[in-house]
């Protein structure tokens, strides 16, 4: 696909083409080994991550703001993401955006068979029984089975790294460049859908109590070793807490963030209107202020 959108011979020819195909054609022009960018030509699959990490963030940071505009523009920034991605693969010989969309469409359809019945789309509007429960329950089998079908379509390739070839784990696949609170909550996933796991929140907020406990106890030892383990503990079993009543850490810590961001800047603005200084209150002063600030609902 993308080889033949590379040379568009005028602008009718380009603007004949639909919206991926003018992107695509574009993409294919940037890595034009004559004429195209030598950024973009310098860029590989591994270069590339840390801009799509930040292209995520900025999407998500557009959408906690309820700015249209600028989603509609970052969310632009991650298809290009998706698209130079396949250009690279492409050149590689590896698979280009139509195996993308293609794999992305059967994916769907097949882990919705309460939708598409017999994973058939022409069976769509079929009156499906299943209740909420029973479809997360259908959706993590189906993907336990395309787990394993990855696995051997990499075996067959000849794609497994040493890594991968000696791996077979349950927990193998979660990736690793998560942030570390949503690959705790992947991996307690994950472990949970193979049984292991508690059944109810008691066990959870104890275990978290436990972990704070010893927290104390290393703190009072004063071993920074200890410290650090136990605190990783402590943010392990929050995370465990927060999927056992069904909130997403990762979003309840960014919203912790934006209350202490408002109440400080609230803290900030009440000084400043004394014409005072922040660096001169004492701590129960300013303590004194936060709670103002937290009965004008921040």
């Amino acid at each position: 696909m993308m080889a033949a959108h590379r040379h568009v011979h005028s602008e009718t020819d380009f603007e004949a083409l639909n919206a991926i195909e003018k992107l695509l054609c574009v993409m294919s022009m940037l890595r034009d080994g004559k004429a195209g960018c030598p950024w973009d030509l310098k860029q590989t699959i591994a270069s590339l991550a840390p801009y799509t990490i930040e292209e995520v963030y900025e999407v998500v940071d557009a959408i906690e703001k309820g700015d249209m505009v600028d989603l509609e523009d970052e969310l632009g920034d991650l298809l290009f993401q998706v698209v130079f991605y396949a250009q690279l693969a492409s050149e590689e010989g590896h698979f280009d955006f139509s195996d993308i969309a293609n794999a992305i469409t059967r994916k769907l359809v097949r882990r919705h068979p309460h939708v598409f019945p017999e994973g058939d789309v022409t069976n769509f509007g079929t009156q499906s029984e299943l209740s909420p429960d029973q479809v997360v329950t259908n959706w993590e089998e189906i993907k336990k089975q395309e787990r394993e079908e990855k696995q051997h379509k990499r075996k067959l390739l000849g794609s497994d790294s040493s890594e991968n070839s000696t791996q077979s784990g349950i927990l193998d696949d979660v990736p690793r460049a998560l942030p570390a609170l949503e690959r705790a909550r992947k991996l307690q996933k994950r472990a949970a859908s193979h049984g292991f796991d508690w059944q109810d929140v008691a066990p959870v907020l104890a275990k978290l109590k436990e972990e704070i406990e010893e927290f104390e106890q290393a703190l009072a030892e004063g071993d920074a070793a200890h410290l650090h383990h136990e605190l990783g503990d402590i943010y392990f079993a929050a995370t465990n807490l927060a999927r056992h009543v069904n909130l997403e850490p990762e979003i309840a810590l960014r919203d912790a963030n934006q209350r202490f961001e408002a109440r400080f800047r609230w803290i900030e603005q009440a000084v400043q209107s004394r014409q005072q200084r922040i660096d001169d209150l004492t701590l129960t002063e300013l303590d004194a202020l936060w709670d103002q600030a937290k009965q004008h609902g921040l």
